[in-house]
Parts: structure tokens; sequence; C-alpha cells
């Protein structure tokens, strides 16, 4: 068998030095003319040249038919978290102290359906739960429909965010989820909007006004699932709404995104194992928690101290701010390649605006550090999500470790929801300290990662070059394939 010089195996974090292996040609995974196999399909037309022009017009394409749905979708998720609060939902079911908090945890479900049917079927689930939300009469209610809503939308982000990373290449991934994610922000200030466009009904048919907050909004969730069973659809090797070439472009590019030696596909134990085992799942878990606790903290929980109409208003301004920094974000993070710079900067914005809101500041200082909190929070979340999707490669791997990631991480917003107590008003010194000690956490851990990331990359680095000085090799492209991002060839994104 011809053998040809190459990289060297994994270099593990312990630092021990890597003996020096050879591996066989990689360049037998590299397609030729032909047909290519994706999921089990066939019949695709070998990968055409595309020009960098007629690239970017493809993914624009794409963008067009995933993008605006997802966001859809995901922006009716969060509108009907926390404005109904403020509209009557506290005093009419006579919620004291935690209660309310309580009915705010959700449950994270996570299951391998066809996107095409499950993702609208789960937003047309959660609209028409959405909608009985506006009949209930008390606490015991609450909790079992908001459960059950809890259930329904859980499954919604990370099946998108998986679903994205099977579309797009990793340093195209954080501006797409960004674009997603960026719906959740725009809902914090269009939920305000309408909530206090919908605030005038109340009393319409003998219902105060957090009752036809849920009602329409349910609705309208429903029929933006309806649409989506028409708009969205499964993988790149199965969309129609692309040509035979353009699909084999993408499926090829994707396939063949983080190494030479392409993804593994075919599901098997040991890729659930591998993610549980991985090092980098249980760190990001904790980077997690320093962004989603401060994010659903403030998303919940914003106290102004004005009247409910003024606070519906006053909740428009920061999550607008927060939008645009997201997508400044999105943008220049893909660009250069890099996802630590901005967590860190989100952190950063966090710091402040939380410092601002634990101290005695005026309130109008206290507003002025929202904009601080809602953008860090939302800016960075993308980011936090996309860097670990792009750091781990083989499909079911990579779609365990994000469900660990986000699931567990969930926990965080779970604690965040439940220390704003109205009794710790008007500073939360509690709700405030506890989100400081998430940020804490982030500034440890970031930097950690980034530290041991870079030290396997130039551990791999030296590796090759010394299995280039001795000659090589003894691993097929297949068991390269199998070595996902442990394979030498890998390297960590920043």
């Amino acid at each position: 068998m011809m053998r040809s010089k190459a990289s060297t195996p994994d270099v593990s974090v312990d630092g021990e030095k890597p003996t020096v292996e050879t591996i066989e040609n990689t360049s037998t995974a590299i397609p030729v003319p032909g047909k290519l196999h994706y999921d089990g399909e066939e019949g695709l037309p070998s990968p055409p040249v595309l020009t960098e022009e007629e690239e970017k017009r493809l993914w624009r394409k794409i963008d067009l038919r995933l993008m605006p749905i997802l966001s859809v979708m995901y922006l009716f998720s969060f509108l009907d978290r926390g404005n109904a609060k403020l509209q009557g939902l506290v005093t009419q079911l006579h919620l004291v102290s935690n209660q309310y908090n309580i009915a705010l945890v959700c449950i994270l479900v996570l299951k391998k359906f066809r996107p095409s049917r499950w993702l609208p079927g789960i937003t047309i689930t959660w609209g028409i739960i959405m909608t009985l939300m506006g009949l209930v009469k008390n606490y015991e209610q609450l909790v079992g429909t908001r459960v059950c809503l809890g259930v329904a939308e859980a499954g919604l982000f990370p099946g998108v965010v998986y679903y994205l990373t099977l579309w797009y290449p990793r340093h195209m991934l954080q501006y797409r989820v960004g674009l997603f994610f960026g719906a959740a922000t725009l809902a914090g200030a269009f939920s305000g909007l309408l909530a206090f466009g919908i605030s005038f009904m109340s009393g319409t048919a003998g219902m105060l006004g957090w009752s036809w907050i849920f009602i329409l909004e349910g609705i309208g969730t429903v029929v933006v699932g309806i649409i989506a069973f028409f708009v969205l659809v499964d993988f790149p090797a199965t969309a129609k709404f692309l040509t035979p070439a353009e699909r084999a472009f993408v499926v090829h590019k994707k396939k063949y995104d983080n190494s030479s030696v392409g993804e593994e596909e075919n599901f098997a134990m040991r890729h659930v194992w591998a993610a549980f085992k991985d090092w980098q799942v249980w760190v990001h878990i904790l980077i997690y928690f320093s962004v989603v606790g401060p994010l659903y903290g403030i998303s919940l929980f914003l106290p102004f101290g004005y009247t409910t109409a003024i606070s519906q208003l006053l909740t428009v301004p920061p999550y607008v701010f927060a939008t645009i920094v997201l997508l400044i974000f999105a943008l220049w993070s893909d660009r250069i390649k890099k996802r630590s710079p901005f967590i860190m900067a989100g952190l950063i914005m966090l710091l402040i605006g939380f410092v601002i809101n634990i101290t005695d500041a005026p309130i109008g200082a206290k507003y002025f550090g929202t904009f601080f909190c809602v953008a860090g929070s939302y800016a960075a979340f993308p980011g936090v999500v996309a860097w670990l999707g792009n750091n781990m490669v083989g499909q079911y791997k990579r779609g365990v470790g994000m469900a660990l990631h986000i699931g567990i991480g969930n926990f965080a917003g779970a604690i965040s929801s439940n220390v704003y107590r109205s009794k710790d008003a008007p500073r939360y010194i509690v709700g405030h300290g506890i989100e400081l000690m998430f940020v804490g956490i982030g500034f440890i851990c970031v930097p950690l990662v980034v530290f041991l990331y870079t030290r396997i990359n130039a551990q791999r680095d030296r590796a090759e070059r010394e299995a280039g000085e001795k000659g090589a090799v003894v691993y097929s492209a297949q068991e390269l394939r199998e070595m996902g991002d442990r394979a030498p060839a890998f390297r960590y994104m920043l």
C-alpha cells in the first residue's frame, strides 16, 4: 500500500509527548468524480467548482429559505415571556413569593425527527398550549400548562442549532445562529410593544390583558407553525429547492469542513460516550452558565419601578440595542474565525451592567445598565453555542455534545428565574449578586478553554512537523474520520 507523509495522532490535554506514527495518505478521503453519499442518500453529482460570487449567491439562497421561518418560529416562542406578568397575571391568579418563577422552569427535550415535521409540529403544539394558558384560573392550572409549554418549546433551540451545523461550515455558523437567536432579542422589544397594545383589550369578554396576550400570541404561533410545514426542508442532500449540483456542493463543503478526511456520519454508541467523556463539553457548560444565567434573569425580570405601560415600553430600546450588537459580533466573529474575544466582550458588558444595577444608583442609571446586561448576554450567546459546535467533529458526537451543553446549561436559566424575589426590590441584591457569580465563572472558564485549545493546536503543529520529517503512517482515512476532533489534522477554533 502506498504511504506518504502526514500528521500524527491526537495530542492529549495532559501534555504527554506524542509518539510519532505514520498515517495513511488522507487524500484518499477527498471525493473523486462520481456519486457522493450523505446520510444514505445517493445520486448526487460531483461537487461543482464555484467562484466566490457564485458561492455567496448559493448561501444567500439557503439563508432566504431557512433563516426567516426559523427566526419567526423562535420569535414567537419568546413573545409570551415576562410581559403577561405586568398585565395582571400575578394578581388575578393570586401568585405569591416564587410561584410565578417556578412556573417558568422548562424541561429540555431533544429527540431526533425530520426537521421539516418535528420543528413545525412542536411549534403548533406550543401555540395551542399558549392559547389555552389564556384561560387558566389558578396557580395549579398555570403550572400545568406552563410545564407542557416548556416541554414543547424546549426542543426548538437545540434542534435548530444542531440543524444549522448540518447546513453551514463552521466559520459561517455564528452569524446564522445570531440571525436565528436575534429573533429572541427582537422579541424582547416587540413583545413589549405588542403587550402594550393588547393591554387595551383588558376587560374584553371578561378577561384581563394577560389572558389576551396568551390567546392572541398563541393563535399567531399556530399560524407560523402551519406555514413552517410548507417552507422548512430537511437536509442539504434532499433539499429540492437546490439544484443537484448545489446540493452536491453544500454536502461536500460541510462534510469536509473540519478536516481533509471528512466527518463521520454513521451512528455508533461510541459517539455518545465520546461526547460524555470529552473535557470540552463540561467546561463549555460552565461558559454557557455564565451567559444564559444573566440572559434569563434580565429578560424575565426587568424591574424599572414605573407603571406597567411605561415598563412595557422601556423594554424596547435595550433589546433593539442588543440586536444590533449581536449581529455585529456574529458577523465579525465569522469573519476572523474566532469566538472567544466576543464572548469575553459580552462578559465585560454583563459585569458593567450588573455592577451598576446592584448599587444604589438612580433609576435612570440602572436603566442605562440594563442596556449592557441585555446586549452582553444576548450578543455573547450565539458565540457560546457556536464555539462548542465548531470544535466537535462527527454528526452524532456533536449532536450529543450540544444536547448536554444546552440541556445542562439551561439549569442556570432555571436558577436565574428564581432569584429575583419581590421582597428584594428595588436593588435585588441577591438576584444581581448571583448573576455576577455566573459572569465570574465565565471570566475563569473562557481563558482556560482558550489556553487548552491553543496548547493542543500547538502540540499538533509540532507533531505534524516531526511526522513529516520521519516518514509515514498507519492510520487509514476512515480511522482518521472516526477520530473526529481528536484527529491530528484538526485544529480547534479559538
